[in-house]
């Protein structure tokens, strides 16, 4: 493990060099001499202006988990009321490609209660073992029991490569198995490779979106990652050829500091994932008001609204709308983007739909690296115009 180490004996001037740490990581202790706490974030901006006070120091004497021992690429279903999350079958079919690229098995990892007709469903998406986990303690999501289950799966299994579902449960599953393997885990990738030797290229944007971080986890196994809902593509239904392995949970698994008293269920909500076409509006509107004219356009097209995380932030719109990495991820058959500059972290939640309409005033938007039509243009006069184009064509129809 990293470290820095301290050179005390070249110490000049204490109080310079608290200042250092933007962190406020480096402290005078009680016998004078600095020391670093539990708030430095490695950015090594002492090593760097520290005259040598401070040194970056990398442990590399590290254990190396034996790879032989891990083959496979597992995916953590996830159930909801008894059915498949449509997630967990993006993630089969993603698994399917790495798993042909280093001749491996697709396994899956099934846990609840009756989970026959899921394991039926999950079945003709072409996994090559089911490991189904199935009891009455298992039926509501509890993160002991489920963490227990996924633990011993993972120990009995030795899988490579462990995905997991970007949703509530899943973030919370998968850092908690991670950590119990020591082992590590990239949360919310956008792509995924796998090399050779099943070292698993993670890719996600960091620093807010300005730049795509490409992780691999060299030194241990399994290597954990999660995917959020509509990244992937589901893959086509094939005929069924899964082994099917029933394990026994054990009473002590069940154990959970946590008591399921009751359910009470939110109205049923269609969301901006779910929709076929969206008209999204971003910082070029002027106003709040503005944005009943891109819901009236929203209206004639039988779209919904989305909108960038500046709307969401300038509190026009409700976060539910917002599109991208820190919103929803989208992957409609049209989606319509009003004075979007198309930033890598909206365009990472939305460029997988089937066909991008952008409309913004600066011809070099990066929005229009990824649109099929790009117009430029003011919204104010485009939309305008659009929507007259559209009742005039509606009332011709209809008369």
């Amino acid at each position: 493990m990293a470290k820095i180490v301290i050179h005390q004996e070249k110490i000049v001037d204490h109080a310079a060099l608290t200042a250092l740490c933007p962190f406020g990581a480096i402290e005078v202790e009680a016998n004078g001499e600095l020391a670093i706490n539990a708030g430095c974030r490695m950015c090594r901006m002492c090593c760097k202006k520290g005259g040598g006070v401070f040194e970056y120091v990398e442990d590399i004497q590290r254990s190396v988990a034996d790879k032989t021992q891990w083959r496979g690429i597992a995916v953590a279903a996830e159930l909801l009321d008894g059915d498949v999350h449509p997630v967990s079958l993006e993630l089969l079919g993603k698994a399917r490609d790495l798993a042909q690229k280093i001749h491996q098995q697709v396994f899956c990892f099934v846990q609840g209660y009756q989970t026959d007709a899921a394991v039926r469903k999950i079945a003709a998406y072409g996994p090559d073992e089911i490991h189904v986990y199935d009891a009455p303690e298992l039926e509501h999501f509890r993160i002991e029991p489920y963490t227990a289950e996924l633990e011993a799966f993972v120990s009995e299994v030795k899988p490579a490569v462990i995905l997991v579902g970007g949703t509530p449960i899943g973030r919370s599953l998968a850092p908690r198995a991670a950590a119990r393997f020591r082992t590590g885990l990239t949360a919310d990738c956008t792509m995924l490779d796998i090399q050779t030797n099943t070292d698993l290229d993670q890719i996600r944007p960091a620093y807010g979106g300005n730049i795509m971080a490409h992780i691999n986890t060299p030194f241990t196994r399994p290597q954990f990652a999660t995917v959020r809902y509509k990244i992937f593509s589901a893959p086509e239904k094939t005929e069924p050829h899964a082994r099917i392995i029933r394990h026994c949970p054990t009473a002590a698994s069940f154990f959970s500091r946590i008591e399921f008293l009751a359910m009470n269920r939110k109205s049923a909500e269609c969301g901006i994932e779910e929709a076929d076409i969206l008209v999204a509006v971003g910082r070029g509107l002027k106003k709040p008001e503005d944005i009943s004219m891109i819901r009236r356009l929203a209206n004639l097209l039988g779209a919904q609204l989305g909108c960038s995380r500046a709307v969401v932030e300038a509190g026009w719109l409700d976060p539910r709308h917002q599109i991208g990495l820190s919103g929803r991820t989208v992957k409609p058959k049209l989606i319509i983007t009003c004075g979007i500059s198309g930033a890598v972290q909206f365009a990472a939640g939305m460029n997988g739909s089937e066909f991008i309409v952008a409309i913004n005033t600066d011809p070099e938007a990066p929005i229009f690296n990824i649109a099929h039509v790009g117009i430029v243009g003011d919204v104010y006069e485009i939309i305008p115009g659009l929507i007259a184009r559209i009742e005039a064509m509606k009332g011709e129809i209809n008369g």
